[in-house]
């Protein structure tokens, strides 16, 4: 599905973060739709290094790319010599998904560094070419702020949702400064979807509870689950937000939701409807202080501004997601 009236044939794309859950998707929206457009993907793909919370430090991976015919830079956003060879192209667009998106890091330097200093290279960037410029902020950016979450109204209680934070002032006042330039941010709430098996133990509940109900397992919930709500959204609606963007009717930062929470308890319950199961749940103590009880998307300047409405009901979702969790688990769980 197109989603806007924008020609992207014979424009030229940048994807950071290219080989990641969002970024490999929107690389095929382009390739699908837009045969002619010229698609770079910049990514420092996956090493064997770990944070010291024991998660990857990079989670794009190769396998998210198979079919892909476009343009691959192995890349990291903190090497100046990595990030000069993006300056042969002239892009059109460009589309900032690379991050470290790990809640759970909290070494702020590499944050920091990764995240905020790499933004004013792709500004001075998308300025110089003067490219459309859609980066990927964060509902992390909100902390534990009551639903529902609106833009403008942030408290991040963490390194990753600061950095994300930090992005969308310097994002303000570019904007300012430069009003003849499109600049939008995108506050993604919970995302799911074909692709983000690679995320490993940072990929949606979905899968993930999916993945227990095919071992012939219940479904491990917190206690309370029922009453613990996030908003989650689907990778194609997600996908639809970026391209709207595009031609958004004003810059600036807006989140990217349903605006209907749904609780855990909702996932493992369709999940395992659609499955014909009938495991029941296994629950354990939340371990977590401090822990978000609810999330939902403000999304009435989205809407306005970007023309964006959410097509997937968490229901839908799951089921048009259903046949990808089937198949990584045949082909890389069950193995």
């Amino acid at each position: 599905m197109k989603y806007n009236d924008i020609n992207f044939n014979n424009t030229t794309i940048l994807i950071t973060g290219g080989a990641g859950f969002i970024g490999s998707n929107l690389a095929f929206y382009f390739q699908e739709h837009f045969p002619k457009a010229q698609i770079v993907i910049f990514d420092c793909f996956r090493s064997e290094e770990v944070f010291s919370n024991g998660n990857l430090k990079s989670f794009g991976h190769y396998k998210n790319l198979i079919g892909f015919h476009g343009d691959i830079i192995c890349g990291n956003l903190n090497s100046i010599t990595d990030m000069e060879r993006l300056q042969k192209y002239n892009f059109d667009y460009i589309f900032h998904e690379a991050a470290i998106s790990d809640t759970r890091v909290y070494d702020q330097e590499i944050i920091m560094q990764t995240n905020v200093n790499s933004f004013y290279t792709l500004l001075d960037m998308a300025k110089t070419m003067q490219a459309t410029l859609v980066y990927a902020s964060s509902a992390a950016t909100y902390g534990s702020q009551p639903s529902p979450q609106t833009v403008g109204k942030e408290n991040p209680e963490n390194p990753y949702g600061f950095s994300k934070y930090a992005m969308d002032q310097i994002a303000y006042r570019y904007i300012d400064e430069n009003p003849e330039m499109t600049i939008v941010g995108l506050k993604y709430f919970n995302v799911y979807g074909a692709r983000e098996f690679f995320k490993d133990k940072t990929a949606s509940t979905i899968i993930q509870f999916g993945h227990q109900i095919l071992r012939g397992k219940a479904p491990r919930l917190f206690e309370g689950s029922d009453t613990i709500v996030r908003d989650f959204v689907y990778i194609k609606d997600v996908i639809q937000a970026n391209i709207k963007a595009c031609n958004a009717k004003k810059s600036g930062v807006y989140n990217v939701g349903t605006s209907k929470p749904r609780s855990f308890q909702d996932i493992a319950d369709i999940l395992q409807k659609e499955l014909g199961t009938d495991y029941g749940t296994d629950y354990f103590p939340n371990p977590f202080t401090g822990y978000q009880m609810h999330t939902q998307a403000d999304i009435s300047s989205t809407k306005k501004f970007l023309g964006y409405t959410p097509e997937w009901e968490l229901e839908e979702g799951i089921k048009d997601y259903l046949p990808e969790i089937k198949r990584l688990y045949d082909e890389e769980v069950n193995i």
